[in-house]
């Protein structure tokens, strides 16, 4: 699989009828490893090692209803309250980031209400902050600290 855009981390990797999984720790289970699955699994850990995120307010790949149509985001964080902290949307290495990505992740926020929201490739990241009153979001330098 390509380098990413993070730092190295060690995955558990498993070969089955020709096929590569990767191991997600948040689910508990193998997931073929595919390029998004590949940049999901670095997010994670990227959340867990670097941002000191606990695991337990992590959820992976959860289906939701927007507009009757069911979608699946890629990774959120709770807050101790049950609120959702932030959002995040995960992109294979080849799919560029544009305004489609920003405004799927917009759509999926409409249901969400999350206070920060990440977009990213494994390449490029994107970090905000939602500023509801105004229906924007602020673009930050980095993910704040967990709350």
């Amino acid at each position: 699989m390509q380098k990413l855009n993070f730092p190295s981390y060690s995955f558990r990797l498993k070969n089955s009828e020709n096929k590569v999984s990767i191991f997600d720790e948040i689910r508990k289970k193998f997931i073929i490893l595919t390029p998004e699955e590949w940049v999901r699994q670095h997010t994670v850990q990227f959340l867990l090692q670097e941002k000191n995120y606990p695991k337990s307010y992590l959820n992976v790949e959860k289906l939701i209803k927007i507009n009757d149509i069911s979608k699946r985001y890629d990774i959120v964080v709770f807050q101790p309250n049950g609120e959702i902290f932030l959002l995040i949307e995960c992109k294979a290495p080849e799919v560029s980031i544009t305004q489609n990505t920003f405004d799927q992740i917009a759509r999926y926020n409409l249901k969400l209400n999350a206070k920060y929201l990440m977009v990213t490739n494994g390449l490029n990241h994107y970090f905000c902050q939602m500023d509801f009153e105004k229906e924007q979001y602020i673009f930050l330098k980095e993910l704040p600290a967990f709350i």
